[in-house]
């Protein structure tokens, strides 16, 4: 089992990029499925990612097009590239791994969409 710890968020404009990475304690990271959910005020949590340790991806429509999921599994690393932010992505985002379930969650890392 590993742990997983979130970083790269912050204040963003409108039309700005982030990119958010999650290092993954261990030497098993290859076996998980990746992901990164979020989280805003009075919101429930929602999936934007998801990678398979094949490097299948999975995308809301919400975030298609726009943000990129991928992996380094030599780094042990998770990236989320988002690129055109929007006010609306405004939220908590929490990377997650699991190989049934994702049963594997980071603290979170704060991103805001503002201007």
């Amino acid at each position: 089992q590993v742990q997983l710890v979130e970083s790269g968020g912050g204040l963003v404009q409108p039309g700005g990029s982030l990119r958010l990475s999650c290092a993954a304690s261990g030497s098993i990271f290859n076996i998980y499925a990746m992901g990164w959910y979020r989280q805003a005020p009075g919101k429930q949590r929602e999936l934007v990612a998801t990678i398979t340790p094949g490097g299948g991806t999975n995308y809301p429509d919400s975030v298609k097009g726009r943000f990129t999921i991928s992996r380094d599994n030599a780094k042990n690393t998770v990236y989320l590239q988002m690129n055109n932010l929007k006010p609306e992505d405004t939220a908590v985002y929490y990377c997650s791994a699991g190989r049934v379930t994702m049963d594997i969650w980071g603290q979170g890392t704060q991103v805001t969409v503002s201007s």
